[in-house]
């Protein structure tokens, strides 16, 4: 396996930690909490598009996402052929790996999308932050319960019709995950297929192709390879919210 890449000194990430997506841990994180992580000199490191992030059970670490989009794959009841898995994507400013900090071996297929910039930090390191430093520990609580709020929204309504839970997954994207397009009104996503759509939705690709190419005719998204480009994420959030 590639091994991942240092990528910026500590001194590189004193900037931009506030302008990550609403809710995210960094977004919530004041200035001053931010450089008290950063004094513990912490590395960006670099992976490529479908490297798996180490998370097993031998890992020690959490990490920050700095820019990119990963797949997280989990096996509640075990893993095997046939066997559901949940999956959700997170993007730039998430913590993940949080497990780490109350059962530290616990592990989570983490598998990366798009080039991703990741900050580990050691889980015992963290804990111990999180217990002298409150404002980190509420940063950190209140962007896993943004999270959680988002996630029932987004994956777990199965008995909506799948255009609205489509719609609502790459809205949900777009603003986690995505960047400005060449066209000052539209927003790139990169990273996600239409299977990995389908999967993080449990529904059947057809259904989910279906549903792309529904929005793609009203022109709201183009899909590309693992890319899709959105156009008007307003019409979206509409056909999310059944409208």
């Amino acid at each position: 396996m590639p091994s991942a890449i240092d990528t910026a000194r500590s001194i590189d990430l004193l900037l931009g930690h506030e302008n990550k997506p609403e809710g995210s841990f960094l977004q919530r994180l004041p200035a001053a909490e931010w450089h008290v992580l950063l004094e513990a000199r912490l590395r960006s490191r670099s992976y490529a598009r479908d490297e798996r992030l180490p998370m097993g059970p031998d890992d020690r670490n959490v990490y920050i996402i700095w820019e990119g989009v990963v797949r997280q794959d989990r096996f509640p009841l075990g893993e095997g052929e046939n066997l559901p898995a949940v999956t959700r994507f997170r993007g730039g400013g998430q913590l993940v790996g949080e497990a780490k900090l109350i059962a530290p071996r616990s592990t989570v297929l983490t598998t990366c999308l798009t080039r991703t910039v990741v900050i580990p930090c050691r889980a015992r390191h963290f804990n111990v932050l999180l217990r002298r430093r409150p404002e980190i520990q509420l940063a950190l609580l209140r962007s896993l319960e943004d999270r959680g709020r988002s996630d029932e929204l987004v994956y777990t309504l199965v008995t909506r019709p799948p255009l609205q839970r489509v719609s609502g997954l790459l809205a949900h994207l777009a603003d986690t995950a995505g960047v400005a397009g060449p066209r000052t009104d539209s927003t790139v996503v990169a990273g996600p297929s239409q299977k990995d759509i389908a999967s993080a939705l449990q529904l059947a690709t057809s259904t989910t192709e279906s549903a792309i190419r529904t929005l793609r005719y009203h022109g709201i998204v183009e899909a590309r390879y693992r890319q899709f480009v959105i156009h008007d994420v307003d019409a979206l959030r509409h056909l999310a919210a059944g409208h």
